[in-house]
């Protein structure tokens, strides 16, 4: 079976998985990264996605007024790389950063991505493919590993995949239901809806999939095309508490944009809230299992700073101090 679109790169062909596009033009997909003080885990970032087995593509990272050595990575990449294209602007937040990626973006298809997430090698080729065949969906994010912060695997996400399934989530404030670090999106959707809003700070995510969603489908590929990074400086870490009372007034507005009240007694919550005891001591385990020894002592040193009397903290700092 053959599939052939015209798309801005030119004439898009799609058979039996394989990838193929006409050489001049917009690029078939824009890589848009917001990214501040991300000196971190940003070069591994970059590499994950220099690598993508489709090649047509620009590489915008945002560099959102950063102090840190964040500009000096962007420029030895592009150096290296014509693909990428930093673009620097004074510090405004997430969603300046967004907006200005998505208005610098010169394909029509927006593939977001985290600087502090790992993404496979097919990810942008299967997107495509999807969003080709599936002319109605005008975001589409994947499921994911969730890694600790030294990269060892914690688990396997389990995102729903239909779009009645995620929009359900998502009018109930779970913004995990479509999964902004690997979404695709339709940029002419995007700048449709009013692009990503202040509205709602560190929401931003949850307030536009849930306005995309009003003008067309929303899905989630079965595969696990990246690498969600939880760590201590992740947004949902550290802002979970903005992000939960944000919920209440977003959701009420949403439910009233669809023509129906938010159901009386609807309760809030965040996956994100555990304590940072038990957190790392679960990372020490993670690391363990994965054979990364000194990434598992690291995680029992803060697991015994953060909860110095819990048992279950010893016990995983001992066999971290031991390696197995």
């Amino acid at each position: 079976m053959a599939v052939t679109v015209l798309c801005a790169a030119g004439v898009l062909k799609i058979t039996a998985g394989e990838i193929v596009t006409m050489q001049g033009g917009a690029p078939t997909v824009s890589i848009v990264i917001g990214a501040y003080n991300a000196q971190r885990y940003l070069a591994q970032t970059l590499d994950t996605l220099l690598a993508q087995t489709l090649a047509d593509f620009e590489l915008i990272v945002v560099d959102d007024g950063s102090v840190d050595t964040t500009p000096d990575i962007l420029e030895n990449y592009r150096t290296k790389d014509s693909r990428v294209r930093p673009l620097r602007i004074p510090h405004g937040g997430i969603v300046e950063a967004a907006n200005a990626g998505i208005d610098a973006a010169r394909s029509e298809l927006i593939a977001r991505a985290d600087a502090d997430d790992l993404y496979l090698p097919d990810r942008l080729a299967k997107q495509v493919n999807y969003l080709a065949q599936h002319p109605e969906v005008v975001a589409l994010g994947s499921r994911m590993m969730v890694i600790e912060p030294y990269g060892s695997p914690v688990r396997i996400s389990d995102h729903k995949l239909t779009h009645e399934e995620i929009e359900a989530d998502l009018l109930q404030g779970v913004g995990w239901a479509m999964p902004q670090p690997v979404s695709m999106l339709r940029r002419s959707v995007v700048l449709r809806v009013g692009g990503y809003r202040n509205k709602y700070p560190w929401s931003e995510d949850l307030d536009l999939f849930l306005r995309m969603a009003e003008v067309g489908r929303l899905a989630n590929l079965p595969d696990v095309l990246a690498k969600y990074r939880h760590h201590p400086g992740s947004t949902n870490w550290r802002k979970h508490k903005i992000q939960l009372a944000n919920k209440p007034q977003m959701l009420r507005e949403a439910h009233e944009r669809r023509g129906k009240q938010l159901p009386a007694g609807t309760t809030f919550s965040t996956p994100w809230v555990e304590p940072l005891g038990q957190k790392y001591t679960h990372w020490v385990w993670c690391a363990l299992k994965d054979r990364n020894v000194a990434g598992a002592r690291r995680h029992a040193v803060s697991a015994l700073r953060a909860s110095p009397l819990r048992p279950a903290v010893w016990r995983a700092a001992y066999c971290a101090l031991r390696g197995y």
